[in-house]
């Protein structure tokens, strides 16, 4: 007799839990790539943080997802605070990223390779929570703007620190510091030049007041923020601080935080700025040129994290299938779902192959000509075609679990709430494809350099075809912008299977997967839908590459 006569089932064909995850120890490609890219002298640090991100950082991120900031505009007796209150598991995710160097490893240690040694690390956290990545990126990005100017000193003194201090207090008490960024404005959105927030200078000619408001303002408890406004000169940047030296709070009113549809960690708010103390950065009426170096490093932070997301995604999906069974067989033991996993994988690898290039020639761009020019082009190239393959990639994964995969418990989830972000923040996909025009049209030689890159000694031939007809498709994009999707994901596609060919030939598997992907991307099997691969492709290469055997 049945020990328990109410028992109505017992638990089984269930996977066991993903986590904790070693998530460096699971990605051969990541260790291959940060070899290849000259940052192996890094390969203790990011072994350190990809088992902090499958483990203590992912358990954490439950919490800081589920607990979301709260804005607490005044005290209980009255007193303007404007005060975001967060989860502790924030601050403690914070904290281990800024102590392992996410928000300034290339500022404080320049080496060759420092940069894709930080990007490494930025993939292994979002992978885990996407969330904290805002204020690290934007303090990483900013701080080679306000390096420029030794005014700024004490703040990028502070920036170098890797020491989180989340107290409210001025920048002269605190060991460690964070940035926010604030562009867009109701009126305006990505128009910039749209904004109608005003500086007015003060008598030392590099304070001003700022008087209006922005629409997105990003990690609002930061210590400082780059903004843009207004100033008799035309646009210009400004570094406001939250507070003053004298100890009081800058007039940052925090009108409301955004009710988000993911990213639920971070809080991104609305903001007025009433007489707000700021400082100029770089000259009057230059401040989109200031700011886009900035932006050019945040938007190669979406890349990555649109790579990373592909990467739990995937590896959440084929651990399912490997430990669940339908129809007598384990899920990845169907050809189909097979398939569709194996197309899922070279899609990621691509993605991966082609974000951490991009950091390698943008960190050799000041000494190499050509590199600059291929990062240029291949930023918004790259922040375009990632971060637009991500929301379809993530969804896909996540009917490989099927109803599991749909409800908040699963980590597919989250990442199917999260993965459309990346393809918004620093530019809509609009914004990227136009960018592509403009340096094209202001370095006409970026075109052939890419080409010849993407194309190399030996072209595939499948990527013949494409390689002649590209010419005439940036013709006819820069004559009517309406094409400028259509070359962006040419050059994204031509690069990426070049990229995955010439890994080939350091590791068979990576022969095969770049075989499969050129034929399926660039051929005439090429489909609209994931798991569409050719009939003789080798289902097995991108597979082996994901996780290790069960």
């Amino acid at each position: 007799m049945d020990a328990d006569p109410f028992a109505t089932h017992r638990v089984e064909n269930q996977p066991p839990p993903f986590e904790p995850a070693d998530l460096w120890a699971l990605d051969p490609l990541l260790r291959l790539l940060v070899e290849l890219h000259g940052a192996d002298w890094a390969r203790e640090r990011l072994a350190a943080y990809g088992a902090l991100a499958g483990g203590e950082i992912l358990a954490l991120s439950w919490e800081a997802e589920r607990d979301r900031p709260r804005l607490r505009t005044h005290d209980r007796f009255g007193h303007r605070i404007d005060r975001v209150e967060y989860h502790p598991a924030y601050h403690r995710i914070m904290q281990l990223a800024v102590e392992h160097g996410l928000s300034n490893l290339p500022w404080r240690e320049p080496r060759p390779g420092a940069e894709v040694a930080r990007a490494a690390l930025v993939y292994l956290h979002h992978q885990a929570e996407a969330g904290t990545n805002c204020p690290i990126t934007m303090s990483f990005a900013g701080y080679p703007v306000l390096a420029r100017d030794p005014f700024f000193g004490e703040w990028t003194t502070k920036l170098l620190v890797p020491a989180y201090d989340p107290s409210e207090r001025p920048i002269a008490e605190k060991a460690g510091i964070t940035l926010g960024m604030g562009m867009t404005e109701k009126q305006g959105g990505s128009d910039v030049r749209a904004n109608s927030t005003r500086a007015e200078p003060l008598a030392d000619g590099r304070s001003y007041r700022l008087i209006g408001h922005k629409w997105f303002f990003s990690a609002p408890m930061s210590d400082g923020f780059l903004v843009l406004a207004q100033a008799p000169g035309g646009l210009s940047c400004f570094l406001l601080p939250r507070w003053l030296e004298n100890g009081a709070r800058n007039a940052i009113r925090i009108q409301r935080l955004k009710d988000k549809v993911g990213n639920r960690s971070n809080a991104s708010s609305e903001v007025e700025f009433e007489g707000a103390l700021a400082y100029r950065v770089g000259e009057e009426g230059r401040g989109v040129a200031t700011i886009l170096e900035m932006v050019a490093l945040t938007r190669i932070d979406c890349a990555l994290g649109a790579a990373a997301e592909m990467r739990m995604a995937l590896a959440q999906a084929v651990h399912h299938a490997r430990h669940r069974k339908a129809f007598g067989r384990r899920l990845i033991d169907q050809p189909l779902m097979r398939a569709v996993l194996a197309d899922l994988a070279l899609e990621w690898m691509a993605a991966l192959a082609f974000a951490l290039r991009i950091v390698a020639w943008r960190e050799r761009a000041a000494d190499d000509g050509k590199a600059a020019k291929l990062a240029r082009l291949g930023i918004p190239v790259a922040k375009y075609w990632l971060c637009k393959r991500a929301p379809a990639f993530v969804n896909e994964a996540q009917e490989c679990l099927g109803g599991a995969g749909y409800v908040e418990e699963s980590l597919l989830a989250r990442l199917y709430r999260e993965a459309p972000l990346n393809s918004i923040w620093e530019g809509c996909g609009n914004i990227q494809c136009l960018d592509v025009l403009r340096v094209l049209e202001r370095e006409p030689e970026a075109l052939p350099i890419w080409l010849e890159t993407a194309g190399g000694q030996d072209p595939d031939p499948l990527a013949e075809r494409l390689l002649d007809a590209l010419p005439g498709i940036a013709e006819a994009a820069l004559r009517d912008p309406a094409q400028a999707r259509r070359l962006s994901e040419a050059l994204a596609l031509l690069m990426q299977a070049q990229l995955l060919r010439r890994l080939g030939e350091r590791d068979p598997r990576l022969a095969e997967a770049a075989a499969a992907f050129a034929a399926s991307r660039l051929g005439q099997a090429r489909a609209g839908a994931f798991g569409c691969l050719p009939e003789n492709a080798d289902l097995e290469a991108g597979l082996a590459l994901v996780l290790p055997p069960a």
